[in-house]
């Protein structure tokens, strides 16, 4: 919904799984881990403030409940934050090529490198709380629909009461983003600015609203990082695009945890509803990445310089009332309320004469973005589209 003075300027900017050993390592930790190359930056909710103690203990204990099996990837995850927090960096010999259980457990674990102990913990934690929040009423998963015939792998796409629904819909992998969502979320939004509807809703399926960029989609060698990273760059700009240059309200309706990109985009939505399980965290510096959607524009010209350095280098991690106390969430929901109050209220807005959003004067809103061309050329292997083989300093530029 941008005037055609604010795009001109945009575009001219442009383990059950326990920590310990499984019982039935045939069962869990399958060959094909074999092949499973766990990065250094995994992006998921990294702190620099750690959780307790107790609350580690506790994560522990709740893991030991766990009805439903988390997937071998997520397992790994456990596992090698579990080691880290408990034991430091990996300490143990590399075991043997045909090992093929204990050496995938071996390369996640190293892959955390000298990782502090309490932001090890903190991520046991937060991974723990998403997989045992899966019961919670806002974050019950559904039913996959018939996404084949809607030409979606990974979203759901729904049209209602004059209201587009897109749905993030890889629960098991908490909405982990890959090339193929940013591509499918791209077509979905090309699709719903020219149907009937009068609002888009971009919302996930299950305990997270998006957990970031699964960096195990973007393993590549070094040979390839250079075209890789060119490639990543053209993406994120066209996929920021497609918000910036979306002629329809658009609303985030956060459900659950909300981690890097999934955060950094919320600026380019016209409301952001939140239940009060999400959570926002950026945590960039931790991964050697600079931050994405125009956030390092945005977010300082929202929250103001010392509160968007917080978040995007310092990576705070913000409960959903603190975002909201930021302007980064229009609104709070009890989360036991969260699904009938937000759909209510967006039914009603749907019946609002749809002139009146086209006069909206968007260069208060998404207008005040700047589009994909802030990216210099130095920053694409930076870029989440990609995946760095080390860790590297974040190189923060006045831009």
């Amino acid at each position: 919904m941008l005037s055609d003075g604010m795009r001109k300027l945009c575009k001219n900017q442009k383990k059950q799984a326990t920590p310990m050993e499984p019982e039935n390592p045939g069962t869990w930790w399958l060959v094909a881990l074999s092949s499973l190359q766990v990065p250094a930056q995994l992006h998921m909710s990294k702190t620099a403030m750690g959780a307790s103690q107790k609350d580690f203990e506790s994560a522990v204990n709740q893991m030991k409940l766990l009805k439903k099996d988390p997937g071998n990837e997520v397992k790994l995850k456990l596992y090698a934050h579990y080691k880290q927090a408990t034991e430091g960096p990996c300490n143990t010999p590399k075991p043997g090529v045909f090992d093929l259980i204990n050496k995938a457990k071996w390369d996640a674990w190293n892959a955390l490198g000298n990782l502090p102990k309490e932001t090890a913990r903190q991520n046991y934690v937060d991974l723990v709380s998403g997989l045992s929040s899966s019961s919670d009423s806002s974050s019950q998963v559904k039913p996959e629909a018939d996404r084949k015939q809607a030409g979606y792998e990974t979203l759901v796409m729904t049209s209602e009461d004059g209201i587009t629904k897109i749905m993030l819909n890889r629960p098991t992998k908490m909405n982990a983003l890959t090339t193929q969502m940013y591509q499918e979320i791209m077509l979905a939004l090309e699709a719903a600015s020219k149907d009937d509807s009068t609002i888009t809703v971009l919302t996930g399926n299950g305990s997270y609203f998006s957990s970031g960029n699964d960096l195990t989609n973007f393993v590549i060698s070094p040979d390839e990082l250079e075209e890789r990273a060119r490639r990543g760059a053209i993406l994120l700009r066209d996929f920021v695009g497609c918000f910036i240059d979306f002629p329809k309200p658009l609303v985030a309706v956060v459900n659950g945890p909300a981690v890097g990109i999934s955060v950094t985009i919320l600026r380019l939505f016209d409301l952001v509803y939140a239940s009060d399980r999400a959570t926002f965290h950026t945590p960039f510096s931790h991964l050697g990445q600079t931050p994405e959607a125009c956030s390092s524009y945005t977010f300082p010209s929202l929250m103001g310089p010392a509160k968007a350095a917080e978040m995007l280098i310092f990576g705070k991690k913000l409960t959903a009332a603190e975002a909201c106390a930021r302007g980064l969430v229009t609104e709070v929901f009890p989360d036991s309320t969260f699904q009938k109050e937000v759909w209510t209220r967006l039914k009603a807005y749907s019946k609002l004469p749809r002139n009146a959003f086209h006069c909206y004067d968007t260069d208060k809103g998404r207008g005040t973005v700047l589009s994909g061309d802030n990216f210099k050329e130095e920053d694409g292997p930076y870029l989440p589209s990609t995946v760095i083989p080390e860790s590297r300093p974040c190189v923060f530029q006045n831009r």
